[in-house]
């Protein structure tokens, strides 16, 4: 089954602070949406307010067309996978807590579970205050994949997780991708070791959304020029500028924007060398801040 989140002009403040302004977006079963902006940019006030923790200050939440807060039939169908601490879990151990978590998810897949305990060496019989900053990483990710609900957000609990176990989860991901149409927002700060997981670009930037497209067209956006300083400048006259660099009589400048074959044609034209920048890149340039 198909399913639809929709935010309409979303705004959410705390006292004087707005931490989201005015955010509209569209996110659809079965594609993976990458989440991405600087610390303090309101990704995971945007994930909270779509996990129903709390109600936005301005604007709606919409799932299938029903207001979303803190309605049963839908809570159930989110999962929010966070960097939690389990203090108070200390005489409980993980197989206890996976328990109470089956009676709140009728997705969940127990077989899978056990599979992603066994990958991730996922001790069950400890405490879960006792676990390691890795363990804890690699129990909400055998959550999240294991609950198999329609919405599953995963903010950034990958962290704490090696570089080889974080490889393991992202080919689990694409494989649970693949055989499930479930729609997942992994919010990250780890972008260009990410982002061929993507369909989609979400960038939040000061609490407004500044990116919201298909991965392919958003990163075919931007382009960096090359070659001699008056050649390029003449080039990306009338161009969102992004950034520059000159050596000599050389110069690099990146765009924004569409580029046309007619922009490649001239280009070859005049000699510029033209290449295709990382979303690493067009993150860092359209979220930069001004000197």
């Amino acid at each position: 089954m198909t399913h639809k989140l929709e935010l309409k002009n979303i705004s959410l403040t705390y006292g004087k602070q707005q931490s989201l302004n005015d955010v509209t977006t569209v996110l659809e079963s079965g594609k993976i949406y990458g989440l991405i902006g600087r610390n303090g940019a309101g990704k995971t006030s945007l994930l909270s307010l779509v996990a129903s923790y709390r109600l936005p200050t301005l604007g709606t939440i919409t799932f299938d067309g029903n207001g979303l807060f803190e309605h049963p039939n839908h809570m159930k169908n989110i999962h929010f996978g966070y960097d939690r601490v389990y203090k108070d879990e200390a005489i409980e151990n993980a197989n206890k807590y996976l328990e109470s978590v089956k009676l709140h998810r009728p997705h969940f897949d127990e077989t899978y579970a056990d599979q992603l305990i066994s990958k991730f060496k996922i001790d069950v019989n400890k405490p879960l205050s006792k676990f390691s900053k890795g363990m804890v990483a690699a129990f909400h990710i055998m959550l999240g994949l294991a609950n198999r609900t329609p919405v599953t957000i995963f903010d950034e609990v990958y962290l704490g997780l090696d570089a080889p176990t974080r490889e393991m989860f992202y080919q689990e991901l694409l494989k649970e991708h693949e055989r499930n149409d479930r729609m997942f927002i992994l919010s990250t700060h780890l972008v260009s070791e990410m982002e061929h997981l993507f369909d989609h670009i979400l960038i939040l930037h000061h609490g407004k959304l500044v990116a919201d497209e298909d991965f392919e067209t958003f990163t075919n956006r931007g382009v960096k020029l090359i070659g001699a300083n008056e050649i390029v400048d003449e080039f990306t006259a009338n161009k969102h500028i992004l950034h520059e660099e000159k050596l000599g009589g050389t110069k690099a400048t990146t765009i924004y924007g569409e580029f046309k074959e007619e922009d490649w044609r001239r280009a070859k034209l005049k000699d510029l060398e033209v290449s295709p920048i990382s979303l690493q890149h067009l993150f860092t340039y359209l979220t930069k801040e001004e000197a």
